[in-house]
C-alpha cells in the first residue's frame, strides 16, 4: 500500500501529464469565475460581495493539485461570495499580476469590499490549501449588514422607516450565519435584514414563530408579514424577498466564465527545462516576465561526510525535520543520472525559500562514503542496491520518518519533490516511527564534541 505522501507525488504526476485547458486550467463549466484585470475590476474590485482569487500558472504542479478543491469551494460558495482566478502565464495578464504582488503560485488573495466603492480590502490567504480552509475563512470575511435585534429593541428597529421593507430571521443560532449575511448584501439599501434568536420570547410570539429557522419578509406600506415556507438556500429566498424590492445588480458571473480571452487559442505555454519549478508561494520560479526577476543557480545543498556530522545536525535528541539524499555508490566524481536529479531538485527548493527568506528545514547530501549511511537504510528497511539513491525526511525529536516514493520510473524531478516537501511542512501524510537506536542523546554528543577539542 502506498504511503499518502507517495500518493500525492502520484497525483501531481499525473496531473502534471494531463492536457491543461486552452482557456487556463478552468474549463467553460468550471464554477471559478475566470478574470483579467479588467473584468477583475469590474467584477471582484467593485462587487459588493467577498472574493477570494487564486493567482496560477496551468503548468504550476501545485495549482493543478489545488484545482479540485479550489472548485469545490466555488461550488460551496456559490450565491455566498466569489470564487476567482487569474491565468498570469497569459501576456494580457502578466502585468497585472506583477501589479498585484504575485511572487509564486499559486497566490490566493482575499478580497473584501471597502468603505469606499472600487477600493477592496485585499490580503494574502494564508489557511491550508483545502476546501473547508478556503471555505471556512472566504465565510468569516463576508461582511455584515444584519441587525441583531432582541426584545428590547425590536419595536425601534421596526419603526425605523416603517414603510420600508424588512425581513427578520428567527434562529437558535448566536452567530450570523454567511448565508443570512449574503442576502443582506443581496438586498443592500432596498430591504433591512435582521436576525433575532429563538430566546427573545415576545418577538417569537409576536410573528407566530414555532420553528427555527424562520425567515419574515414586512412588505413594508402597512402590509401583513409574509413566512418563508420553502427552501433554505439563497436562490428561492432571493426569489422571495425579491416581492419586496429588488436585488441589487451585481455583474452575473456566468456570463464572464464563457468568454475567452484573446490569447486563450494560444497552446499551452510549458515551462523549460532550465526554468525553475513551481512552488506554493516562491519568487524563483515565478518567471522574470511577470516579476522582473533574475533566477540565479541554485547552490548545491550542504554535504555531511562523516557519522559525527550527520548525528550532530540530525539524528541527535534534539534535532529537528531534516530532509537526506542518501547517494549510491559510484566511481564517477560528480553523482550521475537519479542521483544527480534529486540533488538538484533539492538544492532548487532549497535556493527558492532562500531567495524570498522563508524558514526551511536542512537539506543534506549524504555520500555513500559516509559510513552512517549504510547504518540508516538498514535501520529504516531501505534499499540497500549500490546503485540506488533514497530521499528521506526524519525528526529525531519527535521520532518519525517517512521516504520519498519515486515510483517506478524513478522520478526525481523538481515538481514532485517540491510537492513532497511541501507536504511535509503543512504536516501532511502519514508518517513511520523512527526505529529505536538511531536517534543519539544530545547530551552525549555534546560531551563527546568536547572531548574532541581537548
Amino acid at each position: 500500500m502506498l504511503h499518502l505522501s507517495s500518493a500525492l507525488c502520484l497525483a501531481a504526476s499525473l496531473l502534471a501529464a494531463l492536457p491543461v485547458n486552452a482557456d487556463g486550467l478552468y474549463t467553460k463549466k468550471s464554477p471559478v469565475l475566470q478574470v483579467n484585470q479588467k473584468s477583475y475590476n469590474q467584477l471582484i474590485a467593485n462587487s459588493n460581495y467577498t472574493s477570494i482569487v487564486e493567482f496560477y500558472a496551468p503548468w504550476c504542479g501545485h495549482c493543478q493539485n489545488l484545482k479540485p478543491a479550489y472548485e469545490k469551494a466555488a461550488k460551496s460558495l456559490d450565491g455566498l461570495a466569489k470564487v476567482a482566478a487569474v491565468n498570469c502565464d497569459e501576456d494580457e495578464n502578466k502585468p497585472f499580476c506583477g501589479q498585484m504582488g504575485i511572487q509564486g503560485f499559486p497566490t490566493l488573495k482575499i478580497v473584501t469590499p471597502g468603505k469606499k466603492p472600487g477600493k477592496p480590502r485585499v490580503e494574502d490567504y494564508q489557511g491550508p490549501r483545502s476546501t473547508k480552509g478556503i471555505v471556512d475563512s472566504v465565510v468569516d470575511r463576508i461582511p455584515n449588514h444584519v441587525k441583531r435585534v432582541t426584545d428590547k429593541n425590536l419595536d425601534e428597529w421596526l419603526s425605523e422607516d416603517e414603510e420600508a421593507p424588512k425581513a427578520i430571521l428567527f434562529t437558535e443560532k448566536g452567530t450570523t450565519s454567511g448565508l443570512i449575511r449574503a442576502l443582506a448584501i443581496e438586498f443592500l439599501g432596498g430591504i433591512k435584514v435582521s436576525q433575532i434568536r429563538n430566546k427573545e420570547s415576545n418577538a417569537v410570539e409576536k410573528f407566530g414563530i414555532t420553528e427555527f429557522p424562520s425567515l419574515v419578509l414586512l412588505p413594508g406600506d402597512g402590509k401583513e408579514h409574509i413566512v418563508y415556507d420553502g427552501e433554505l438556500k439563497k436562490g428561492p429566498m432571493v426569489e422571495f424577498l425579491s416581492q419586496a424590492a429588488s436585488p441589487n445588480p451585481d455583474p452575473a458571473p456566468a456570463s464572464e466564465k464563457a468568454k475567452k480571452s484573446p490569447k486563450s487559442s494560444s497552446p499551452e505555454k510549458k515551462p523549460k527545462a532550465s526554468e525553475p519549478s513551481e512552488s506554493e508561494d516562491s519568487t524563483a520560479e515565478a518567471k522574470p516576465s511577470v516579476l522582473s526577476q533574475v533566477n540565479t543557480p541554485a547552490p548545491p545543498i550542504e554535504t555531511l561526510s562523516t557519522p559525527e556530522a550527520l548525528q550532530l545536525s540530525c539524528l541527535s535528541s534534539k534535532s529537528g525535520t531534516c530532509v537526506l539524499a542518501l547517494l549510491p555508490e559510484s566511481s564517477d566524481a560528480e553523482p550521475t543520472g537519479p542521483a544527480k536529479e534529486a540533488l538538484d531538485s533539492l538544492a532548487e527548493v532549497g535556493h527558492k525559500h532562500t531567495q524570498r527568506k522563508t524558514k526551511l528545514f536542512p537539506l543534506y547530501n549524504i555520500p555513500a562514503s559516509n559510513t552512517a549511511a549504510k547504518t540508516i537504510r538498514s535501520e529504516l528497511n531501505l534499499p540497500e542496491d549500490a546503485q540506488s539513491v533514497e530521499v528521506i525526511a526524519l525528526n529525531a525529536r519527535r521520532g518519525w520518518w517517512r521516504q520519498y516514493d519515486p515510483s517506478e520510473t524513478a522520478d526525481y524531478g523538481s515538481v514532485r519533490v517540491e510537492a513532497w516537501i511541501d507536504a511535509i511542512r503543512l504536516g501532511e501524510g502519514s508518517r513511520n516511527k523512527l526505529p529505536e537506536g538511531i536517534v543519539v542523546e544530545a547530551e552525549h554528543l555534546e560531551k563527546k564534541a568536547e572531548h574532541d577539542e581537548l
